[in-house]
């Protein structure tokens, strides 16, 4: 694994990558008490990459991009009942490029097909996953024993400047948006764009891409985006919001984590902090210079990860760097960094506003939860620290969809546009 580094493409590069890191040790299943309390709860995950895997053909025996290859998700079927999850909030991931229309008629049609290759993936497991568009959904589906799968899109490039694609990505079943990733975007700056900010926050499209996010009923993400615009996005938005996979900056300076204050002014306006299980957001980490080596060797040769044009040059390009974790790995955080993390922001913002949104598939991984089936030692920690089973309910699942309802509700309570 590699040090943290604040470039752009170094940070994408880290994010996507990480899981590719070879360890061999097992995730011991919690088997004493805990494990019917993590059975009663409500596991929901806010956020995984897992379509850009399905796209490969993960879950396909017959495909290329299954079992012992570099591609391998680390979320499946059999792994998910594993881990008790009961509902998952899938990423429909598009990399930033460039900001025209051939730009975003690509972003477009890689949304399309990571959509697509959900709905299938869904169809061939319908015995265990169904999907979901709402709260009440993810009830009822839970309430059958399956898995309720929904989907978020990370990153709002694709929406281009278009505000109808709110609404099309909504009917799409899209139910919350990460407005910008590692650059910026039409929408908001970003926090790790090398260049600086461009809007010094949200821009005036963005303002009305919130606005209707309200009205349409999809939850806003401030993952990824800038401080500034973390600060317009509470001002403007009449609905909470989410962090659907962000961590703590006060345990660790990184630019992607909230501070105490972000985190404070989220739960007070009703938001959720969802804490993620990427290792190089939980801790400083030891640096890999083998990989680093690699990294550099294959840029000169290759080029700028920003100068491909298309989508599916830069899912090669990533499927290079994992070749090269995959050969080099390197450090992990543990499940009691994870938690770290989740005591602070409960310190920070109160019980009611800390959920867990893993990142597994887009670089997530800590010892004792390697994969969705590590998912029960999180609740033995958190039993260990002394949560009730209320509040380990809270974290799993219950606040974020406390969250979504409300959102939801206000929704509903405004009228159509004209």
């Amino acid at each position: 694994m590699k040090k943290y580094r604040i470039t752009g493409i170094l940070l994408l590069i880290l994010s996507i990558t990480m899981h590719c890191i070879r360890s061999r040790e097992a995730d011991h299943q919690i088997s004493g008490p805990e494990q019917p309390l993590h059975d009663r709860v409500l596991v929901l995950d806010s956020h995984l990459d897992t379509p850009m895997f399905l796209l490969g053909g993960a879950w396909d025996p017959d495909s290329a991009g299954h079992g012992e290859t570099i591609m391998k998700s680390r979320v499946d079927p059999p792994r998910i009942k594993q881990g008790g999850a009961d509902a998952l909030f899938f990423a429909v991931f598009v990399s930033q490029a460039a900001r025209d229309r051939a730009g975003y008629l690509d972003a477009r049609n890689m949304a399309d097909r990571l959509q697509q290759a959900v709905f299938k993936a869904i169809a061939a497991h319908a015995q265990d996953l169904e999907f979901a568009l709402s709260v009440n959904d993810v009830r009822r589906i839970c309430g059958t024993g399956k898995c309720a799968i929904l989907m978020g899109m990370e990153n709002g490039y694709p929406v281009g400047r278009d505000l109808d694609m709110i609404e099309t990505y909504f009917k799409r079943g899209i139910r919350y948006i990460t407005l910008c990733h590692s650059r910026n975007n039409d929408i908001c700056d970003s926090s790790t764009d090398p260049s600086g900010p461009e809007w010094d926050g949200v821009s005036p499209f963005g303002e009305q891409v919130i606005g209707e996010m309200n009205r349409l009923g999809i939850m806003i993400d401030v993952s990824h985006i800038s401080d500034e615009a973390f600060d317009d996005v509470l001002r403007l938005s009449s609905a909470p919001v989410i962090a659907s996979h962000s961590c703590c900056r006060a345990l660790y300076d990184n630019p992607r984590n909230l501070t105490d204050a972000m985190i404070a002014d989220l739960a007070a306006k009703g938001g959720v902090i969802q804490i993620n299980l990427c290792s190089f957001y939980l801790k400083a980490l030891a640096a890999n210079a083998p990989a680093d080596s690699a990294e550099q060797v294959m840029q000169k040769s290759q080029g700028s990860y920003y100068g491909l044009r298309t989508q599916d040059e830069r899912l090669d390009y990533m499927r290079h760097w994992l070749e090269i974790d995959e050969k080099y790995p390197g450090d992990l955080a543990d499940v009691t960094d994870l938690v770290n993390h989740i005591d602070h922001a409960v310190r920070v913002g109160g019980i009611d506003h800390v959920g867990i949104g893993s990142d597994l598939d887009g670089g997530a991984q800590i010892r004792g939860c390697m994969d969705i089936a590590g998912f029960p030692n999180i609740t033995a920690e958190l039993v260990k620290r002394g949560y009730s089973e209320e509040d380990i309910a809270k974290i799993w699942g219950e606040n974020l969809l406390r969250v979504f309802q409300e959102v939801e509700t206000l929704s509903a309570r405004k009228p159509p546009a004209s």
